[in-house]
């Protein structure tokens, strides 16, 4: 047997070892880590391995760890724990259900509505169906709603954080896009690199999303008007008046800070990191605010010095270390260090509260906890991915995807079932460093417009947190879901929310304009 032939052998042992492995429920990193090791060592001893490949692990590793782009992961994790803590979902909730109770399947409409300015404003998963299935469940159940219907209403609603910006999966799959965009024009003999950001993924995502929550309400609407039985309205007799103030305060808090996050990336104003911060330092603001006693002052003099800061570095040049400083700069500089002052005494009086309240222990522990995790898996993924390509897969890889009828299109949709099928096994997290730097730089030499296949991708891979029997909303769901609910009826539930997640991916195949008009136009 020739060489070629059999690193291709062993290629195709260590990916169906890792489908398998993954079976068992040990953790991926372990797996991913072994079947790197073990492949990459029967790939030594059989002469088909160049173990010189391994010497640039530990480049890449700390490429990985020193990413620009990746410290906003941790950041985004803390904003949306830190939200989530501080009861701003209880309150969108409450409010919203009785805004659109008196309709049929109003309070699954607003279930929809609350997911997606959670969404856009903490974007973690496991906290947002938590929530919903705490407190809109139970309310729903007790208003004769369809079992089924509202479980697959909550997990459905719970998912919008992974394809509404600014979400973890977007800054992922953007780092690892990147790198695969570049392979791809490296690969073509092109060394004037063009690169994608995670600004115009974010970019890119919003129409979709946005979309996306439409899809569902109409779904809502249309079924409850044909089947009233499955989502009853509320009777004017037995629905409480919200009032112009209760829906502000519940409102203004995320949009301010969504407004603050998204619209300083998309508007050019700050990286994705930076906006991750000051999504961090906002979520801890309304914590404070929210938790514990004592005046509100500071709280407000904080996010007020914040704004005066933004406005300040924008309107004047505050640059230090230049010979000449007009005196308006002077008394601008003077001015932002005042606000800073006030900033760092707000924060430290938030902190204090949360503090004080039992709270920033458990964010700061979960936020580690969860980045740590993400952190190895694309350890562990680093190495697979280097021993795959050195064992030849990367031309395995290419020749199959070459050979699908269909072409550029029979290649994507082959991918696109590809990701679908392990979502029923993995989380977005795998499924993302695992296939995108196998089939990335293959797809995207056929001439694929990187943001559209970047924002098919995280459609497809929201998903996975639907689909059985790994699907981590379902799991979520059921742990907190009164006991006359069944696993039957979550399962049911989200059977037609998956097939509207199908529907948008083919919207997106045969549109692309919805994915790519809103970068094109701001960057």
């Amino acid at each position: 047997m020739n060489l070629p032939a059999l690193g291709s052998i062993l290629d195709l042992l260590m990916f169906l070892s890792l489908c398998l492995l993954i079976l068992t429920g040990l953790p991926v990193v372990f797996i991913l880590t072994g079947c790197a090791v073990v492949f990459g060592a029967l790939g030594i001893a059989f002469g088909v391995f160049d173990h010189f490949l391994l010497g640039a692990l530990a480049q890449r590793i700390f490429g990985t760890m020193t990413s620009d782009v990746l410290i906003a992961i941790p950041l985004f994790v803390f904003m949306g724990i830190m939200l989530e803590k501080s009861r701003i979902a209880e309150e969108l909730l409450e409010a919203m259900g009785r805004l659109f109770g008196s309709v049929r399947g109003g309070l699954a409409i607003s279930v929809s509505l609350v997911g997606g300015l959670l969404a856009a404003s903490t974007g973690i998963v496991g906290a947002t169906v938590v929530t919903m299935g705490l407190m809109a469940l139970p309310a729903m159940l007790r208003r004769g709603y369809d079992k089924p219907f509202a479980c697959g209403t909550i997990c459905a609603a719970g998912t919008l954080g992974q394809i509404i910006p600014p979400s973890t999966v977007m800054v992922i799959l953007g780092e690892v896009l990147s790198s695969a965009y570049q392979q791809a024009q490296l690969a073509q003999g092109k060394f004037s690199i063009e690169t994608v950001s995670v600004g115009q993924l974010f970019a890119g995502a919003m129409l979709p999303g946005l979309m996306l929550v439409g899809l569902y309400v109409v779904y809502q609407l249309v079924i409850c008007f044909l089947k009233p039985a499955l989502g009853p309205a509320i009777p004017p007799e037995e629905g409480a008046r919200v009032g112009l103030s209760e829906v502000l305060r519940a409102l203004v808090p995320p949009i301010v800070l969504i407004v603050a996050v998204l619209g300083s990336i998309l508007g050019g104003i700050a990286t994705p990191t930076e906006a991750a911060a000051v999504g961090a330092v906002g979520a801890t603001l309304l914590a404070g605010l929210r938790i514990g006693q004592g005046p509100a002052w500071p709280i407000w003099l904080a996010g007020l010095a914040a704004v005066a800061m933004v406005v300040l570095g924008s309107s004047f040049d505050m640059r230090i270390g230049r010979e000449q400083v007009p005196p308006a700069d002077r008394a601008a500089m003077v001015a932002a260090g005042i606000a800073a002052l006030a900033l760092a005494y707000g924060m430290a009086v938030a902190l204090w509260r949360c503090f004080r309240g039992r709270v920033l222990h458990a964010v700061a522990s979960s936020t580690m906890t969860i980045t740590a995790m993400i952190f190895a898996t694309l350890i562990g993924a680093t190495l697979f991915a280097l021993v795959f390509r050195g064992l030849g897969g990367e031309e395995m890889v290419k020749h199959a995807l070459s050979g699908i009828p269909g072409g550029t299109y029979g290649a994507i949709l082959v991918v696109m079932l590809v990701i679908f099928v392990m979502g029923f096994f993995l989380d977005f997290v795998e499924i993302t460093i695992i296939v995108i730097p196998i089939v990335g730089p293959i797809l995207l030499m056929m001439g694929i417009d990187p943001i559209w296949l970047g924002v098919l991708i995280a459609m497809n891979l929201q998903t996975s947190f639907l689909t059985p029997p790994f699907g981590f909303s379902l799991f979520y769901l059921a742990g907190v879901a009164p006991k006359e609910v069944r696993t039957i009826d979550i399962y049911k539930g989200i059977v037609p929310f998956v097939l509207i997640q199908l529907v948008a991916v083919g919207l997106i195949l045969a549109f692309p304009a919805l994915a790519t008009w809103l970068p094109d136009l701001l960057f």
